[in-house]
């Protein structure tokens, strides 16, 4: 790395660049003062390449920590760019807000939004009977025909991004901002954090190289097993990783059942100050609710009927100084929400029948497979525990959505099993992987290699297993009549299938995207291809 680009841990402040083209830019003007004890602050009020061409021309002779953007000119500038980009990411309380907004304006509102669709819009709109219609967009040309077809369906106002407000005024709509002075100071503080752990790091490698004795912890390169996947969504969920763990920050890690959570929570520890410290993994699904409370916390000498004599240490007591990695924590009881509360906030654990707390300094990572949001909404979950356990956040994707790294997946689980190599998996076999959607995900797929791998050495087979041997032991990957294989254009639905899933979903581009099993942007190119005037 360019010395011009390594901060020297010291006195000075830390260098943070905002970069912003449309009003994010006087949310940033707004906020930035509060930081400017704490940092140097640069505002960079471009775009995309323009705003790569700059940065990389200052990095040559100034010196930067964090750079911080939102939606898809942060996502563009995050996998481009050698130092850490923050993306300004707005609550759902945030959306909530600038939805109100939205409606004192007009009685038709839109929303378009990053990448993903947000449940809190469709639960907010349903409990009340608002008509709110969702978008969801990649780039840029992609959010400018949300909003042309949110216009032509009679839309007056939309919610999004910078770039979409200003489509929205564009097209004779008004544009509200989804972000606020929260989510941007959030944006800030993240920054700073990010910042704080790599100064620190860089301190320790300069003390190493110098030969002098390190007074704190080594940062270990051998991370584990790594998360397997040459695509897009991959390369940017490994990237995300390296940052959180550098940093003390709780994370929160979401993705379907089978997707790597666990493994996710494990490269986290393994990549921060903690690593030497223990890695804990509580299942919160695990224990009886009854139970749970002494597994959580501990318990002294006589507490209840049935206690250990000497009492024990709880699993938050066994990770003092490492990381408790809270599994399934959709599933702490809601009498035990407050308690855990407590904890994270106070770093004191009280243990069951105890008069005095004991310390507990851990860093908290958290996963699940359900909406926390939506079961903030439904009372299920406490709003303030699901505030602060989501403060970074990893989401990990399908298996259905990153087709390309199920034969990666495939040879290195089937490697794994052989050991001598001497089994493989045959052109057509690897095809017929591709095709199904694994529902499952990773787990499943595992499991599927597994069986195959079994099934072949029983019979004494060796060299590259066909999609006969796959057909024998895994029926079920014919069966999945909805998977569609990349790059197949057999598998392209008809003018008329087209029309009539689009009709079953009201016209919700989105929902038809996740029926076909593609991108919006792909769903879009087909409908083009149909009616140029789609």
């Amino acid at each position: 790395m360019p010395e011009s680009l390594s901060a020297t841990a010291g006195t000075t402040r830390p260098s943070i660049w905002t970069v912003s083209v449309t009003r994010l830019a006087r949310l940033f003007r707004e906020v930035s003062p509060e930081f400017d004890d704490r940092a140097r602050i640069d505002a960079i009020n471009l775009g995309f390449e323009e705003a790569l061409e700059e940065i990389r021309r200052r990095l040559k002779t100034q010196p930067c920590d964090a750079v911080i953007a939102a939606g898809s000119n942060g996502a563009y500038l995050k996998s481009r760019l050698p130092v850490p980009v923050v993306l300004v990411r707005p609550t759902g309380f945030e959306l909530m807000a600038a939805l109100s907004r939205a409606k004192r304006m007009a009685e038709r509102v839109g929303v378009v939004t990053y990448q993903t669709e947000h449940a809190e819009f469709s639960d907010f709109a349903e409990s009340f009977g608002l008509q709110i219609e969702q978008r969801a967009f990649v780039t840029s040309e992609d959010a400018l025909d949300a909003v042309s077809e949110l216009a032509a369906q009679g839309v007056e106002v939309v919610v999004g991004t910078g770039m979409v407000a200003d489509f929205a005024d564009a097209a004779g709509l008004r544009g509200v901002l989804l972000y606020s002075a929260s989510s941007a100071r959030a944006a800030f503080e993240t920054a700073l954090d990010i910042t704080s752990a790599t100064r620190t790091l860089r301190a320790q490698q300069a003390d190493e190289d110098r030969g002098q004795r390190r007074t704190r912890r080594r940062v270990v390169t051998d991370s584990g097993p790594e998360l397997i996947g040459d695509s897009e969504p991959m390369r940017q969920i490994r990237e995300r990783i390296a940052y959180y763990g550098s940093t003390d920050a709780g994370v929160l890690i979401l993705g379907e059942t089978g997707t790597g959570k666990e493994l996710a929570a494990r490269r986290l520890h393994a990549g921060s100050q903690r690593s030497r410290g223990p890695l804990v993994t509580v299942n919160c699904g695990a224990f009886a609710e009854s139970l749970f409370e002494a597994e959580l916390f501990g318990y002294e000498d006589g507490a209840f009927t049935g206690a250990r004599r000497g009492g024990r240490t709880g699993l938050i007591e066994s990770a003092h100084r490492g990381t408790l990695f809270l599994d399934e924590i959709g599933e702490l009881p809601l009498s035990l929400q407050s308690r855990l509360l407590r904890v994270l906030d106070g770093q004191e654990i009280l243990r069951v029948g105890a008069n005095r707390p004991v310390t507990a300094d851990v860093r908290v990572v958290a996963a699940t497979n359900r909406d926390l949001a939506d079961m903030v909404a439904q009372g299920d979950f406490r709003q303030d525990l699901y505030f602060r356990l989501n403060v970074l956040r990893v989401e990990l994707p399908p298996l259905r959505l990153r087709r390309g790294d199920v034969a990666i997946l495939a040879r290195h689980f089937l490697d794994e099993l052989s050991g001598d190599g001497a089994m493989s998996l045959s052109a057509d076999a690897l095809q017929r992987l591709q095709r199904y959607s694994w529902p499952g995900n990773v787990r499943e797929l595992r499991n599927v290699i597994e069986r195959v791998f079994h099934h072949a050495r029983a019979l004494g087979m060796q060299g590259a297993l066909d999609a006969a041997v796959l057909d024998a032991c895994a029926p079920e990957l014919t069966a999945d009549e909805r998977s569609v294989e990349p790059g197949m254009p057999d598998r392209r639905p008809s003018a008329d299938e087209l029309q009539a899933t689009l009709a079953r979903v009201n016209g919700h581009r989105g929902r038809a995207a996740e029926i076909f099993g593609v991108s919006r942007s792909t769903l879009w190119r087909w409908m083009r291809d149909v009616d140029p005037l789609a």
